[in-house]
C-alpha cells in the first residue's frame, strides 16, 4: 500500500512536471513570436539572396572562395545565437555592429571599383544594393534598441574587432 501511494506522487509529479515543461515550451516559444519576427525574417530572407548571388559570382568570376567559410559559418551562428541568448537588445547591438562594420567593408570595396565604373559594373551595382541592405540591417537594430545594450560600447566593439579580423583573414585564406 505504501509502494502504491509512493508510485501515484511519483507519478503525479512527473505529470505536473511534464505539465510545467509544457507550460515553458509554449510561453518561451510565444514570446519569440514578437514583433521584430517579420524584420528578422526579412533580414535572413536578404542574406540568403547576397550569398547566392556572391555564389554565382565565384562562380562567374572563377574565385577561390575562403577556405575559412565553415569557421564563419560556425562563429556566425555562435554570435547570433549567443547574443539572442542575452536578449532582443543585445541581439541587436550584435547585428548594428556586424553590419556597420560590412558597410564600412562594401563602401571600400566600392571605392577601389569605382577606379573602373565601366568595366566593374555589374559588381558596382551588386554591392551597392547589398550594401543598402545591410545600412538598412544596421538601422532597423538601432530603431529596436540596440544602443540600450548594457556595456552596448564594449560588447559592440569587441564583435567590430571580430568582424574586421574575419574579413581580413577571409581576403588572403
Amino acid at each position: 500500500m505504501l509502494q502504491s501511494r509512493v508510485l501515484r506522487r511519483c507519478s503525479q509529479r512527473r505529470l505536473s512536471s511534464a505539465a510545467q515543461q509544457i507550460d515553458t515550451i509554449i510561453r518561451v516559444d510565444h514570446a519569440g513570436k514578437s514583433s521584430v519576427g517579420p524584420m528578422i525574417q526579412h533580414m535572413w530572407d536578404q542574406e540568403k539572396e547576397h550569398k547566392a548571388k556572391f555564389e554565382e559570382l565565384i562562380n562567374k568570376y572563377r574565385v577561390r572562395p575562403t577556405v575559412l567559410t565553415p569557421i564563419w559559418n560556425v562563429a556566425g551562428f555562435m554570435l547570433g545565437a549567443g547574443s539572442a541568448l542575452l536578449g532582443p537588445k543585445a541581439a541587436m547591438a550584435c547585428t548594428v555592429a556586424v553590419e556597420s562594420v560590412i558597410v564600412e567593408h562594401y563602401n571600400n570595396q566600392l571605392r577601389v571599383l569605382m577606379s573602373d565604373p565601366e568595366k566593374n559594373r555589374e559588381l558596382l551595382t551588386v554591392l551597392q544594393k547589398f550594401r543598402d541592405d545591410e545600412q538598412e540591417h544596421h538601422d532597423k537594430g538601432l530603431d529596436e534598441g540596440a544602443e540600450e545594450t548594457p556595456f552596448y560600447e564594449a560588447f559592440s566593439n569587441i564583435i567590430k574587432l571580430g568582424c574586421r579580423a574575419a574579413i581580413s583573414l577571409s581576403e588572403v585564406v
